[in-house]
């Protein structure tokens, strides 16, 4: 992908020299820390020759700031999690001279611009960055931004929408139920007898979280209250997943340029490592480096890979995605393919699933961010 990132025009109708891409990380969800050391990834990685960078931190109380554009800041070193704090150079997005410009609103002083905003990155996991309000922001600013719109990102982030588009596209979605927080206050059991009726073991999840953040793995009625309670303490909605038998099988989609159709990568494959985790939870993904392998191309009958690739696109264009998604499978000893989730924002360290499947499918890494970008900016605003 040799094609140069294309700016668009200055007020003036002269293109501007490299286009200006602010880096949005942090956030106020579970997931800062993950966005922030996917935000290390990436600043250590995008062309500052091609790219004029301002690096954009938002604390979990939710304000922005400007923050130090050095990777090491933002790495998980020795097992610590990195963190935005609020600054004293808080900014905003604004609207002026006919484009969307980045602001710094010191208290007690007058506005200064720090320039023109070409396209916002927002390296983002979870509620309040990846699940549509951020995107929401960002559409409201008339500003371009890499990877979904607000419908994609909303359903994209929801497990039990996300799970009833799928169905609708025909896509084979394994059993599941879902508790809603007038439901657990009303009837906590009856909603335990309906998710008993699942068999064991289920996956408890929070509906709106990533990164494994508050999943438990239940292996008979006994656990479900307690799991059930510790999902609600990330989101009052809870979804509960049939344990499946299979293999987790992980395919990384790119969108396609203008009319062509979306790209998916080569399968790959999670395998977690004998010893202290019993699925793939946080620990295993971001804190013990032993604990998971990925092996990309899969080790599947040609006919399995070409289909998982198939049906990660279509589940792609069924939530209406756009720069990039990561879907999830099942292969079961049957030689069934059952969709687990899309992520439309996933992890994206040099390190994370999805950039190593395109490594492996011929795109590397610095390549890949080059390409989410120029998806960006060579699409329009507004609706679409």
């Amino acid at each position: 992908m040799t094609d140069q990132p294309t700016s668009p025009q200055n007020p003036s109708g002269t293109p501007a020299a490299r286009p200006r891409v602010a880096v949005l990380f942090g956030g106020r969800s579970s997931e800062h820390s993950v966005s922030c050391v996917t935000a290390a990834g990436v600043l250590g990685a995008i062309d500052k020759d091609k790219y004029d960078v301002v690096p954009v931190g938002i604390a979990r109380d939710g304000s922005w700031t400007l923050v130090d554009d050095d990777p090491a800041q933002w790495s998980m070193t020795a097992g610590k999690l990195p963190e935005v704090t609020a600054g004293t150079e808080p900014v905003m997005l604004a609207g002026r001279n006919g484009g969307t410009e980045l602001l710094v609103a010191a208290e007690g002083q007058a506005p200064r611009s720090l320039g023109r905003i070409d396209v916002v990155l927002p390296l983002l996991h979870g509620p309040f960055g990846e699940d549509g309000t951020l995107q929401g922001l960002l559409e409201l600013a008339d500003v371009r931004y890499v990877g979904a719109g607000v419908l994609a990102s909303a359903v994209g982030m929801d497990k039990h929408y996300m799970k009833v588009v799928f169905e609708d596209a025909g896509l084979n979605v394994g059993p599941y139920q879902v508790i809603t927080d007038r439901q657990w206050h009303q009837d906590a059991e009856a909603a335990l007898d309906r998710v008993a009726g699942l068999g064991f073991p289920v996956f408890v999840k929070p509906a709106r979280a990533g990164s494994s953040m508050g999943i438990t793995k239940v292996a008979d009625r006994t656990g479900l209250r307690a799991a059930v309670e510790a999902a609600r303490e990330h989101d009052p909605k809870v979804i509960v997943e049939a344990g499946i038998l299979g293999r987790e099988i992980e395919v990384a989609v790119l969108q396609g340029r203008g009319s062509e159709e979306s790209r998916a990568s080569l399968p790959g494959e999670i395998a977690v490592q004998p010893g202290d985790h019993d699925f793939y939870d946080f620990e295993a993904k971001y804190v013990d480096g032993g604990a998971a392998a990925l092996s990309c191309p899969a080790d599947l009958p040609a006919e399995i890979t070409e289909r998982v690739r198939e049906l990660a696109a279509e589940a792609f264009d069924a939530v209406g995605g756009e720069g990039l998604s990561r879907v999830d499978f099942f292969y079961t000893p049957d030689g069934e393919l059952v969709i687990n989730e899309i992520n439309t924002m996933p992890g994206f360290t040099p390190i994370s699933m999805y950039p190593q499947m395109w490594a492996k499918s011929g795109i590397p890494y610095s390549e890949l961010i080059d390409e989410l970008i120029y998806l960006a900016l060579n699409r329009k605003t507004g609706l679409r």
